[in-house]
């Protein structure tokens, strides 16, 4: 069984003003006389974020079981401490002065190199890690997950809100990232040395500071035997996460059977850079709500309606699904974004109905939500 792991990063906020608050260090303080066998924690470039990793997972309920037990934790020291926290993947409301970065060595220097983006960055995601034998076959499994990464975009948009307005985007953060200095969908790679080499003349410049400062939504994990597929926000509930982290899992595991078989692969394997990035913005503009970009569809037009997008990555990676045994999960938690909605669309009604007070109660129910 090919193994993954999920990280989640989430927004501290004061209960009174729902402004960003810089706790983490005290709140990831207070976590630790807990057990917390089941995951990790740790602060994040900005020092109201906190990350929180699973351990090494086979199956969908260990996952879900390690992101409720760190939720259900955090929720609790925050309430402790008089703050809030909030599943999503952007601030709604933020103060006016710069954000406070961590106390690190590490973030203080991207904090200065990055200046006003580092100072906004109040941007949460999910990253999902997926076991592959070598890093040979990891770049071949990158090239191959390429088209199909605006698609798990769109399925996990949740930030709509941001300077405590609309949007319009269903994803702020994937646009908030397109300010670093190297984002967005990776290029096409011919081997692994093609790979590290472009990731050497990119260190080597004085605008990226190391491997971790490379921000393509997909990569090789310098950590870990693993693709690291970071496209999505910080998703509303635990099952959304897990959902993610198995279509993506989904998709390694067909990538690498196309490999082991010499399957050829698509014609939107190749696809021209811009078209991957604008089929990106167009995902984290209309989340489920509009079209999606079909990189390898014929007949002159690249656009077609999202949910068939999301019903032609489902049968893509539907073998792989069902030899796995997480079908029956996938399919019912795309049934459910698709009745209840996506992390935006959910995020928009409570709001419509409420204003922006009713945000933090919807987080609070969906933080622990099971």
């Amino acid at each position: 069984m090919v193994t993954f792991g999920i990280e989640e990063e989430f927004l501290l906020t004061d209960l009174d003003s729902a402004l960003p608050s810089a706790r983490a260090e005290e709140i990831i303080t207070a976590l630790i006389p807990g057990d917390i066998s089941s995951y990790t924690s740790s602060t994040e470039l900005l020092a109201c974020q906190v990350e929180s990793s699973t351990p090494i997972c086979t199956e969908p309920n260990q996952a879900l079981a390690a992101l409720l037990d760190f939720r259900t934790r955090l929720a609790d020291a925050a309430a402790e401490a008089g703050v809030a926290v909030a599943p999503t993947g952007a601030a709604p409301s933020i103060a006016a002065a710069p954000a406070v970065v961590s106390a690190t060595r590490r973030y203080q220097d991207m904090g200065e190199m990055t200046g006003a983006v580092a100072d906004e960055h109040y941007v949460n995601g999910t990253h999902v890690h997926v076991a592959i034998p070598s890093r040979e076959e990891g770049v071949k499994v990158l090239n191959r997950l390429r088209p199909w990464l605006a698609t798990l975009g769109a399925i996990s948009t949740n930030s709509p809100y941001w300077h405590g307005r609309d949007s319009r985007f269903a994803s702020w953060r994937l646009i908030q990232y397109r300010r670093w200095s190297v984002q967005g969908c990776p290029p096409y790679f011919h081997d692994a040395a093609d790979y590290d080499s472009r990731i050497a003349m990119l260190t080597a410049t004085d605008v990226v500071m190391d491997t971790g400062h490379v921000g393509w939504i997909a990569r090789l994990s310098d950590n870990f035997p693993t693709v690291e597929i970071r496209v999505a926000d910080t998703q509303l509930e635990a099952r959304d996460a897990v959902l993610l982290a198995l279509m993506t899992r989904g998709l390694v595991t067909t990538a690498l059977a196309e490999e082991g078989a010499n399957v050829e692969g698509s014609p939107d394997t190749l696809a021209d850079p811009e078209i991957l990035d604008a089929g990106l913005w167009q995902a984290a503009r209309f989340g489920l709500s509009g079209n999606l970009l079909d990189h390898g569809s014929a007949g002159g037009t690249l656009a077609r309606a999202a949910g068939t997008q999301v019903g032609a990555l489902l049968d893509y990676i539907r073998p792989a699904l069902e030899e796995s045994g997480d079908y029956p999960y996938v399919r019912a938690g795309m049934a459910h974004i698709l009745d209840v909605g996506t992390g935006a669309q959910r995020q928009r009604e409570v709001v419509r109905g409420g204003g922006f007070a009713a945000l933090k109660p919807l987080f609070e129910r969906s933080l622990t939500a099971s």
